[in-house]
């Protein structure tokens, strides 16, 4: 149970991050947060692969990298959204 506690807690952050990086807002607050830096740390995982320090199972780096790069295209998504109407 702890472990699931400290992931979400390292996921809100590497998301929180993403969009302070970023300097965009993410959808959903601190949700949002969580689900970008647990969708993030996957697709960064996936591409990049597990290196560097890893914390509660998260490769900081690829995953940091990830959420970036996620925060981005929903952000252009949300952004052509808004226009369209």
């Amino acid at each position: 149970m702890m472990s699931f506690l400290w992931a979400l807690i390292i996921g809100g952050i590497i998301g929180w991050l993403a969009g302070l990086i970023l300097g965009r807002d993410i959808p959903g607050g601190v949700i949002g947060n969580i689900i970008a830096g647990f969708v993030g740390a996957w697709i960064g995982q996936a591409i990049l692969g597990d290196w560097g320090p890893v914390v509660a199972d998260f490769a900081i780096v690829p995953a940091l990298i990830g959420a970036i790069a996620l925060v981005f295209i929903v952000s252009l998504v949300m952004k052509s959204m808004r226009k369209a109407d």
